[in-house]
């Protein structure tokens, strides 16, 4: 009788040890999944955060510069370059808030007239700037720029100094 109850006291330690680690497993299997679909949802409002502050900004410049009858710059497009990263390196908050930082120093020439508005003065505000995000530096080099009624700038990337935190 002692060794039907030792073999069934084994196979119950076994099969709680098994339950134990098969929640173990799923727990972090499902934390990991959460955690990854938790950051691209960030990404996506990051981005969308940043999309509803500019058209707020367009929108009230526009509305300021209805009644005049010349050119007016409407719109700011920058296409940020990162072709000397890899897909890894590529940080989609970081190019968030580069884009963000390059837009807030063109806002207050929403609205205003395009004849009055110096192409070569528009380079330089980005042209050779350096951003410091986190732990990493940006410097930032306008390729190309157009100027119509809507602002158009090629911008560069590359890093110039990784600090990591000790």
């Amino acid at each position: 009788m002692g060794k039907v109850s030792n073999i069934g006291y084994r196979f119950f330690i076994c099969f709680l040890t098994g339950m134990l680690w098969g929640v173990i497993i799923g727990a972090l299997g499902i934390s990991t999944i959460i955690s990854y679909r938790m950051d691209t949802f960030y990404e996506k409002i990051a981005y969308l955060e940043n999309t509803i502050i500019d058209k707020d900004e367009k929108l009230e410049k526009l509305e300021k510069s209805i009644n005049q009858s010349s050119i007016v710059l409407k719109d700011i497009i920058i296409d940020l370059d990162f072709s000397s990263f890899s897909k890894e390196q590529i940080d989609q908050i970081d190019s968030i808030s580069i884009e963000k930082t390059i837009k807030e120093k063109f806002t207050s020439l929403l609205g205003k007239e395009v004849k009055n508005l110096d192409a070569d003065i528009l380079m330089q505000v980005v042209d050779k700037r350096i951003l410091k995000f986190d732990a990493v530096e940006y410097q930032l080099t306008v390729s190309k720029l157009v100027l119509s009624d809507v602002l158009k700038l090629w911008v560069n990337v590359s890093v110039t100094e990784v600090h990591y935190p000790y």
